[in-house]
């Protein structure tokens, strides 16, 4: 039997089936497969340190925290609304003092505050002798304390004496406000004991009154290198007691740690009677989590407002002292039964701890 070769119509209708298929072909390989989307990747946790910085400072306004440390020779201003990305955040210079001023040099532990619609940060300066050291006031009437105009309000001291005076600070009781800073007890510094001092504000530059000692270096643990107590912070727990959180000893030692004064139920902040000194310190060292010399703390909210937070400085290993090696640290702290604050310990660097409840 002789091969036959397909007629006309079996070729049109094979040609056609080859195209089609040809055409459906092609049709898939120019459209591929959309991939699966991947999922959001949401970061829980941060480790310390945050950033390389001493004596950080933070206040919280309207979701926003603003941050300070000390600078030396001006002062910068970060804001960010999650903390533990503090280290992202772009730093602005909002104050550069003017050369050869009684405020040029040395400008320490900057604080943010803000009182009757205007901000105001306090900070510590001298001509560049530590013993033209005092504490200064700026005021920005400005929403935002990173924009306007910042005014040099002058120094703010206690009328009775202008004394040694550094790490000024607030402290808000039953509707009055309290200044309260370091210094030291006679204008010569033959004596260098740093004490805490407390007088009553007339209004955020100015003070009225004689200032009170409220605490000095009297226990071992507030003597290490010398007697120091400095950098006081107001504490309000959750049941309104009131207390102070100062540093004690040298910086440049290890033993550089967080004390306390606790103010007695209805005392009156100028009474020193009324407060009461831990006989221990509430935060010291931690070798093996590679925490020297902590210290110079200021506090703040998680975004949600459950947490209490304490941010401090430290050193990664011993001997290193009041230098650029300290960093910023932060950990949550909860209170008490009593209402007094339970620090724990410095947390590990490295270690990955949640961050802040309620951030983003």
């Amino acid at each position: 039997m002789k091969n036959r070769k397909p007629n006309g119509l079996k070729l049109h209708m094979i040609t056609r089936v080859i195209l089609v298929s040809l055409a459906i072909s092609c049709g898939k390989s120019s459209s591929p497969t959309p991939s699966p989307e991947l999922p959001v990747t949401t970061v829980s946790t941060f480790a310390n340190p945050l950033m390389n910085g001493a004596d950080p400072s933070v206040f919280q306004k309207n979701g926003v925290y603003y941050y300070l440390q000390t600078n030396g020779s001006s002062i910068n201003l970060w804001s960010t609304t999650a903390m533990s990305k503090l280290s992202s955040a772009i730093p602005k210079t909002v104050f550069t003092p003017v050369a050869g001023a009684p405020n040029s040099r040395n400008v320490w532990a900057p604080e943010l505050f803000f009182f009757d619609g205007k901000w105001y940060i306090y900070y510590t300066a001298g001509n560049g002798t530590d013993i033209s050291q005092r504490t200064w006031v700026l005021e920005n009437s400005s929403a935002d304390p990173t924009t306007g105009t910042w005014v040099d309000k002058g120094k703010i001291f206690s009328p009775s004496a202008d004394l040694w005076a550094i790490d000024g600070s607030v402290l808000e009781v039953n509707g009055s406000r309290y200044f309260i800073w370091c210094g030291r007890p006679d204008v010569t510094n033959v004596n260098l004991t740093q004490n805490i001092y407390i007088a009553k504000m007339t209004n955020p530059y100015t003070l009225e009154g004689t200032a009170t000692k409220l605490t000095e270096p009297e226990l071992s643990w507030e003597k290490n290198g010398f007697g120091v107590n400095e950098g006081p912070q107001a504490l309000i727990s959750p049941d309104n007691k009131v207390f102070l959180i100062y540093s004690a000893s040298y910086c440049g030692t290890d033993d550089y740690a967080l004390g306390q004064l606790s103010l007695k139920a209805g005392g009156n902040p100028l009474v020193k009677e009324d407060w009461t000194k831990s006989t221990q310190p509430v935060f010291t060292k931690q070798p093996q989590s590679n925490a020297f010399g902590p210290g110079h703390n200021s506090f703040f909210k998680s975004p949600d407002g459950k947490e209490n937070w304490i941010i401090y400085h430290a050193n990664s290993a011993t001997n290193q002292g009041c230098a650029d090696k300290r960093n910023v640290r932060m950990q949550k702290f909860t209170f008490k039964a009593d209402g007094s604050p339970d620090f724990g310990v410095p947390v590990a660097t490295g270690l990955q701890v949640n961050i802040p409840s309620g951030e983003k």
